[in-house]
């Protein structure tokens, strides 16, 4: 994986990858935002794929992340917290174990950061919440098993 950041203007900067490019227009939408974002997504891409490859469905997907940072530069993410709300054709242990195998497993974003990151989660699942504020076991992930997924690829 390759990453080329050039800078246009002021604070707007290009990143190429071997994919495409996009614009990182500095204050509007900060890296550390973007990283965020990248996190988040990463995660809500195996939501999709996973249930699909189990000729299930997701429907209404959303991923909310919040983090607490150090105050003190480089201001690493002391903690991120989840909340996976979604509908689908499954039944809250499958719902559960897709959240969860993503996270364990298959979310590279997620695993690189989960050695220094305090993480935990919460799934609104059918508009119930079956999971609430539980914890991530920090460290070495565990293999959750739910076969080859074909998401964004890292």
């Amino acid at each position: 994986m390759k990453v080329t950041i050039s800078h246009q203007s002021e604070m707007k900067f290009e990143a190429k990858t071997e994919k495409g490019s996009f614009i990182i227009n500095c204050p509007e939408i900060t890296p550390i935002e973007y990283f965020l974002a990248g996190i988040i997504s990463c995660s809500a891409s195996d939501m999709i794929v996973m249930p699909k490859n189990q000729d299930k469905e997701v429907t209404d997907l959303v991923v909310d992340g919040e983090v607490l940072r150090s105050e003190d530069h480089p201001r690493k993410f002391n903690t991120l917290h989840l909340t996976y709300k979604f509908n689908s054709d499954a039944d809250d242990i499958m719902a559960s174990r897709w959240v969860m195998a993503s996270l364990e497993t298959y979310c590279s974003t997620i695993n690189t950061i989960r050695d220094t990151t305090a993480i935990s989660y919460s799934i609104i699942h059918n508009g119930n919440i079956i999971k609430e504020n539980e914890k991530m076991i920090s460290g070495g992930s565990t293999q959750i098993d739910m076969g080859e997924i074909q998401g964004c690829p890292s």
